[in-house]
Formats: C-alpha cells, structure tokens, sequence
C-alpha cells in the first residue's frame, strides 16, 4: 500500500464548499436535516468552542465511519483531539465517541468509500486528493486522510 503524500500539500477544498456546509447546517437547525449527511459538532482543540461540519457517514459491516476529506481539514484535527462529539441529524442529537484507525485498518473503510459515497469521492477527486474514483485509489490515502470508527456513547 503506497500512500500519496503529495495530496497533503497539493489538495484543497472547492471554494463553494463553505457556504454550502453554512446552507446545510442552517436547514439541520431548523430541522430539515438530511439523514445522509449529519453534522458532527466536536470541541475545537485550541479554543474549547463548538465547531460543527456536515459530513458523509459511511455503514460497514454494522459500524459507522467518518473520513477526513481534505488533508489537514480542522474537523479531523478537532476530532482527534476531542475523541468524542455528537452527530445531529434534524432535531436528533447523538453523542459519540470517535476513534481514528490506523492505516492498515482503515483500509476496507478507504476501499469501500467511493463505492457507497460517489459523488463525495468524485469532490475529493476533483480537489487532488485522489487520482480517480476507484477502491485502489482511495486505498492509496491510507495515513494521509484520517478515518474515524463512530461509536453510540452511552
């Protein structure tokens, strides 16, 4: 498995991708959330304030998971250091832990992305953080765009 490392420095968010997550959090609190795309709201790691971010939230073998699209991205940083916040989809507020794997374990997550979650793949790949939308590619970006295991606190 080699890892891309270029798309640390090289990729970055499409400019509408801001305004759009704006868009998408203001229908979550108004509560027209859509299912397939919940915000996850985690402690910001310098300041301790809620940051919220939409994300894509993939279902494998009964576990659900969470990938750092863009190198670098303040969320993934913001969940690593917090380890755990919650997901809200509508008026539904989930408390969660996050726990990052480790590249050989994200691997199946990574492989199986760009087969349930296209167009999101398709975005990652137009911003050059992966070659194609393909299994092999996305496998490529193992230890360079962090994945989370999301887990139901109790």
């Amino acid at each position: 498995m080699a890892t891309d490392r270029s798309a640390r420095t090289s990729a970055t968010p499409p400019r509408w991708l801001k305004p759009l997550n704006r868009v998408l959090m203001t229908l979550q609190r108004l509560g027209l959330g859509m299912r397939e795309l919940p915000v996850l709201t985690v402690a910001g790691r310098r300041s301790g304030r809620p940051r919220r971010t939409p994300v894509s939230v993939l279902h494998l073998d009964g576990q659900r998971y969470l990938l750092v699209g863009y190198p670098g991205a303040d969320w993934g940083r913001n969940a690593r250091a917090a380890g755990r916040g919650t997901l809200t989809v509508g008026r539904v507020v989930e408390p969660v832990r996050l726990v990052e794997l480790d590249p050989q374990a994200s691997l199946p997550v990574l492989r199986e992305w760009p087969v349930q979650l296209a167009s999101g793949a398709a975005m990652m790949r137009d911003a050059g953080v992966v070659e194609d939308v393909t299994p092999e590619a996305f496998e490529k970006i193992a230890g360079v765009c962090p994945v989370f295991r999301v887990e139901t606190e109790r």
